[in-house]
């Protein structure tokens, strides 16, 4: 609804319309700022320039309460029309509230870890990041893919096979059977330095099909990618495929991609074939001398894929991989195909500081969402509930407090996970928004109880409050389509913790249940309305919608 508040103010400032110049304004509903830029060119004061657009413009708009200048801005202000509308499309729409019935097809690559053991909490920041995007394009209307790409036939890999050939696995989670195996592995190394050789065999013989290998290494990684899957359904996280490296070797891809890179004279054959480009920090390297490709020559293959499925695609990377991820586009960008889109992340430590090393001292992803479920079930543990139902609200709370600690940060900036705050009830947190979101279905379970005819938002009613928190829902279409444009999920996350805060201020100012018939069915139905976008925004953020808690 505000899209189409937004959509009638461009319409009324006619050609001082610019969007570029419209703001969000603490003061008004919407707010121009084009007298500012007009202040200039026409040598007045932005206060003169923006009285005269005010006395010119004519509101033909139902929508548009009154339109006000003050100090330089073009205030508009919605009507109660666009309120009772904005509410009623609301509890219409239901689920559906926050489509923007957009078209097209998409691919999310995210997550992606290497198969040598189990997730951490880098990878899920990762995870997260990507699964939150791909459900918010998906509810724009969009159809979406999500692809895991698979490290099948790097180094680390091979190391991992040479681990299970020696050593065999555990009874342990399978990721983390296989990562006691590449420990065991890397330490073999240390003290066998002529293993090498060995290693370096696995990677030839895998990469030219060699039947008893491929069997080795498919058997190793689906060992390992069958704990990434179970940790990351913990957190309600699925990929659409799991797509592998060697896939590009086995179906001409690489081969390909090769071949178009001769034909631009981009290849410099001396043993290695190498790409030289003069703003690289460092010389490509794309099939060593023995034949063998590297990461980057199959990750071409991919990307040339990708442009021949897809019109947009997305990566989600770690900010250690901006000088790959540049080498990459650029070499793309010469052989006449897309780029991908990047959205890159910082790392997440905990408070009590790091958590990876190569020698296996690491805190996993399983190790965080364990400890969190833990904590969520000694918080609960007074509760008046059933056991049963406790669990599973423990589990829904701790989950949520993981996935919206790790989204709410936006990419680009380091974080600490700190699981006693994300899991304070009384903090700008998941479970604050979660049981704001039960309040108000309790809310309306007693409503039904006494007997409650079908709602209604209607007559001039509106205290600031409620005329806030109304504005507020009708802009969860708005922040939907901001994401999409600006691959920041954290607006979103921001926006779904603006509206629990802003229906609490409403609750706890203005009596529901206990106000007369008129008022009573009026608040009852922005109750109704904020519990439909509290829900939506929790789903779309990977979190459940508790009734209880």
């Amino acid at each position: 609804m505000f899209l189409r508040f937004r959509e009638e103010v461009i319409k009324t400032l006619g050609e001082y319309g610019d969007e570029r110049f419209l703001r969000e304004s603490e003061h008004s509903d919407l707010a121009s700022t084009i007298a500012f830029k007009l202040a200039k060119e026409l040598k007045k004061s932005p206060k003169e320039v923006a009285d005269e657009i005010v006395e010119k413009i004519e509101v033909e708009s139902d929508y548009i309460g009154s339109v006000e200048s003050t100090n330089g801005y073009i205030n508009f202000f919605a009507s109660y029309e666009f309120l009772e509308d904005t509410i009623n499309v609301i509890l219409d729409e239901d689920e559906n509230y926050g489509h923007l019935n957009l078209k097209g097809r998409i691919l999310i690559e995210h997550t992606s870890a290497n198969p040598d053991g189990p997730l951490h909490i880098g990878h899920i920041r990762n995870s997260i990041i990507g699964d939150t995007i791909a459900r918010i394009f998906s509810k724009a209307g969009i159809d979406v893919k999500t692809h895991y790409y698979v490290n099948d036939m790097g180094r680390q890999t091979a190391i991992t096979v040479l681990g299970v050939e020696r050593f065999g696995l555990s009874d342990k989670k399978p990721d983390h059977a296989i990562a006691e195996a590449y420990v065991n592995a890397n330490r073999l190394l240390e003290s066998e330095p002529e293993l090498e050789k060995h290693v370096e065999e696995l990677m030839l013989k895998y990469e030219n099909g060699d039947e008893e290998v491929v069997a080795k290494f498919v058997n190793a990684v689906n060992t390992a990618l069958e704990g990434i899957k179970q940790t990351l359904g913990q957190i309600n996280i699925t990929h659409d495929e799991y797509i592998w490296e060697s896939e590009f070797i086995r179906n001409g891809y690489v081969d390909k991609i090769l071949k178009v890179l001769d034909e631009k004279n981009l290849i410099k054959k001396d043993g290695a074939w190498i790409i030289e480009l003069e703003d690289f920090e460092k010389e490509v390297v794309v099939r060593r001398e023995n034949g063998t490709t590297l990461y980057i020559t199959r990750d071409l293959a991919y990307h040339l894929w990708k442009n021949e499925n897809y019109s947009r695609f997305i990566n989600v990377l770690g900010a250690d991989h901006k000088l790959y991820a540049s080498q990459l586009s650029k070499i793309l960008e010469i052989i006449g195909l897309k780029p991908p889109e990047v959205i890159f992340f910082e790392f997440v430590s905990l408070p009590e500081g790091s958590m990876s090393t190569r020698k296996g001292k690491f805190i996993s992803a399983d190790e965080l969402i364990e400890r969190v479920k833990r904590e969520a079930e000694r918080i609960l543990a007074g509760r008046e509930i059933d056991d049963e139902e406790k669990r599973k609200i423990a589990e829904a709370v701790a989950v949520g407090a993981i996935r919206f600690d790790f989204v709410k940060v936006a990419p680009e900036k380091p974080m600490t996970f700190d699981w006693t705050k994300a899991l304070d009830f009384e903090r700008q947190t998941a479970s604050y928004i979660q049981y704001s979101h039960a309040r108000a279905c309790s809310i309306l379970r007693r409503a039904v109880e006494e007997g409650m005819p079908d709602l209604e938002f209607k007559g001039e009613l509106c205290t600031a409050e409620e005329r806030k928190l109304v504005m507020l829902l009708s802009k969860m279409p708005y922040f939907i389509g901001r994401v999409l444009n600006e691959l920041r999920p954290n607006i979103f996350a921001e926006y779904v913790l603006s509206v629990a805060s802003t229906f609490n201020d409403f609750y706890r100012l203005h009596p529901v249940l206990k106000a007369d018939s008129e008022l009573r069915m009026h608040r009852l139905a922005i109750v109704d309305a904020t519990r439909i976008v509290l829900r939506n925004g929790l789903e779309l953020l990977g979190i459940e919608p508790l009734e209880r808690m």
